[in-house]
């Protein structure tokens, strides 16, 4: 009994851990380019939950369909949020903290735009597996958990081909390292720029309807993207393996404490691994250089 308890705890932690990682990912992204924290980001994932639930209840399309249609939606949401927000502050070579400024005041309406058409109820989203459960080694998995588990893996491994094996993810690279060397080198920036944040939108997407189908879709639920800035911190900001490691270990940690410890002391067990590592590794566990972060 304690063996399946320990399996489908590790599981379940896995599950959140590998959504937390989806979202820290698209923080590390922006970061690595831009250098700032896109605070805005937990909106265009709440964003993505309503999208999510839409398309499955309003177009009944089913949850690839649905994660396609969320996708696409965010990573034009997101492309927008950078035209509108951050471009002109780019072109006038503003410092970070106006980036992040602005970032805070689109989070704000983002959510607020959100109350006012959709409101502040709760929605849940269809069932998506008839039976929700299944039996491995005496312990009852979540087929869900298990569809995030896989769906997560697969989306940050072709993330990780496209950066590291095609021209275009090495101009991502590039301008990561020092964006003035890349322009000179004849990468256009802006459209960089404007790349990263689509595949930062994409991301949004995939987790947003995750959050969405495993805690209901509602207004102000981008708070728990700060989970995910804090995987992204634990891991190192800029550096997309450290935000994957970093999310994957909060999921586990925040299983094991909810079910051995108890759920009420799980975001102080969260908070208190990233005072920790701070302490220990400024930069996080894989933290580098800013020519290093990507």
């Amino acid at each position: 009994m304690e063996l399946s308890l320990l399996f489908q705890t590790l599981i379940t932690g896995l599950a959140i851990g590998g959504i937390y990682s989806l979202m820290a990912v698209g923080y590390s992204l922006v970061f690595s380019i831009l250098n700032f924290s896109n605070f805005a980001y937990g909106g265009v994932i709440m964003l993505a939950s309503f999208a999510g639930y839409y398309a499955m209840t309003l177009l009944g399309a089913n949850v690839f369909v649905a994660l396609i249609i969320s996708m696409a939606a965010m990573a034009v949401v997101s492309l927008a949020t950078e035209r509108v927000a951050y471009s002109p502050l780019r072109k006038r070579n503003a410092p970070p903290m106006f980036f992040m400024i602005s970032a805070m005041g689109l989070s704000i309406f983002i959510e607020n735009l959100v109350y006012a058409t959709i409101g502040a109820h709760f929605y849940a989203y269809p069932i998506i597996f008839e039976e929700t459960t299944i039996n491995i080694f005496g312990a009852a998995l979540g087929k869900m958990d298990l569809f995030a588990i896989v769906f997560s893996i697969i989306a940050i491994a072709i993330m990780n081909y496209f950066i590291n094996k095609t021209r275009t993810g090495i101009a991502i690279r590039a301008a990561s390292y020092d964006s003035t060397v890349a322009t000179l080198n004849g990468v256009n920036l802006s459209v960089v720029i404007g790349l990263v944040f689509v595949i930062a939108g994409a991301f949004a997407g995939i987790s947003g309807m995750f959050l969405g189908i495993k805690y209901m879709a509602y207004p102000n639920m981008g708070w728990i993207t700060n989970k995910a800035y804090i995987a992204a911190v634990i891991g190192g900001l800029g550096s997309l393996p450290g935000a994957i490691y970093g999310g994957v270990i909060l999921g586990i940690v925040e299983a094991f404490v909810s079910v051995y410890i108890t759920s009420t002391y799980r975001d102080v067990f969260s908070f208190a691994i990233l005072i920790i590592i701070l302490l220990i590794r400024p930069a996080g566990l894989f933290g580098k250089y800013l020519e290093e972060k990507v």
